[in-house]
């Protein structure tokens, strides 16, 4: 049976968790989409050191993004419940659990994003045909459009945040 205060530290996990997985997932869109470059959207996935160089520079774009977004929300939530935001933000986040959600985030972003991990783990699942849904054909002057190989790097990208709300949500305390 649990406590009183096993019980309270659950809740307080439990809503943490999920409050991170949101607030990550809005801010996954943002600095997917909104921070990131032309260029470094262009060429992040590029084989050498341009494609490394922009997947980076992308990766820490999108990391501060989430980061800035989750300190703002546990500072906005201590204030709200009347803590003072100096020091109440930390209890909902701890810095060193941030700090590990945020490499997590961080080298799965690089890994997805350079592309050629996503298309092997792609083919080796079988899903090479939905991996080529949308693709220019060869020869052909087919407009760019969204398709598979889109939809699976979301898809990681999005998956991956749980595991980064639960190393936050374990640093939570009462």
């Amino acid at each position: 049976m649990m406590t009183d205060d096993q019980a309270i530290h659950a809740a307080l996990m439990l809503g943490t968790g999920a409050a991170a997985y949101a607030v990550m997932h809005a801010a996954h869109g943002l600095g997917d989409h909104w921070v990131q470059t032309h260029r470094c959207s262009q060429t992040k996935g590029e084989p050498g050191w341009p494609g490394r160089r922009a997947c980076a520079l992308h990766v820490t774009t999108y990391t501060l993004t989430m980061a800035v977004a989750l300190v703002a929300v546990a500072i906005g939530t201590a204030v709200a419940v009347g803590l003072p935001w100096w020091s109440g933000a930390w209890h909902l986040l701890s810095p060193g659990h941030l700090a590990v959600a945020m490499v997590f985030t961080a080298v799965t972003h690089f890994v997805i994003d350079r592309r050629r991990p996503l298309e092997a783990l792609a083919r080796a699942t079988g899903h090479a045909g939905f991996l080529a849904v949308g693709a220019a054909r060869p020869g052909h002057d087919d407009p760019p459009m969204l398709g598979g190989s889109y939809a699976l790097d979301q898809s990681a990208h999005v998956f991956l945040l749980f595991p980064a709300a639960a190393i936050i949500a374990t640093g939570a305390t009462v």
